[in-house]
């Protein structure tokens, strides 16, 4: 009795399936790279101002100053509505008067604003309202970011 014998086929690799894998894992590290840079970017400016995070409203209009002669009253506004006076956490109530005290030690000194852009209009007319209060006359400052 004979029997049918097959031929034996030689090991072959099939190369399309793995242009596939290896297409999905250049991908996969290209996007990955690309996140760690831009992690990177983010922990480096943070390391600038830990304390406070603000993100400044954009502005078309805005002029870079020439530096005044003498540094301005910094008040800063988180997203959160919490009031910092030269890097120092204030309450509302408090602000009119360490603005007065603080303008009337060092003249010709002015107020400079720095809001985050999530902040309410009512708070900021608020705040307004208490410069006012504190004695401030003239033109107020406001940091913007610039346009990109």
């Amino acid at each position: 009795m004979k029997f049918y014998q097959r031929k034996r086929r030689s090991p072959q690799v099939i190369i399309v399936s793995m242009i596939d894998i290896f297409a999905i894992l250049l991908i996969f590290v290209i996007v990955t790279t690309t996140f760690k840079t831009q992690e990177r970017k983010e922990s480096s400016s943070e390391k600038k101002d830990p304390k406070v995070t603000i993100k400044l409203p954009e502005s078309k209009s805005a002029v870079a100053s020439a530096g005044p002669v003498v540094a301005p009253l910094v008040v800063s506004v988180t997203a959160q509505e919490e009031i910092l006076l030269d890097g120092e956490p204030l309450e509302m109530e408090r602000l009119a008067g360490e603005i007065r005290s603080r303008l009337e030690k060092s003249e010709g000194r002015s107020v400079a604003l720095k809001a985050d852009e999530k902040v309410s209009y009512g708070f900021l007319i608020r705040l307004l309202d208490a410069f006012k209060e504190g004695g401030l006359r003239g033109n107020l400052s406001a940091f913007t970011e610039a346009k990109k």
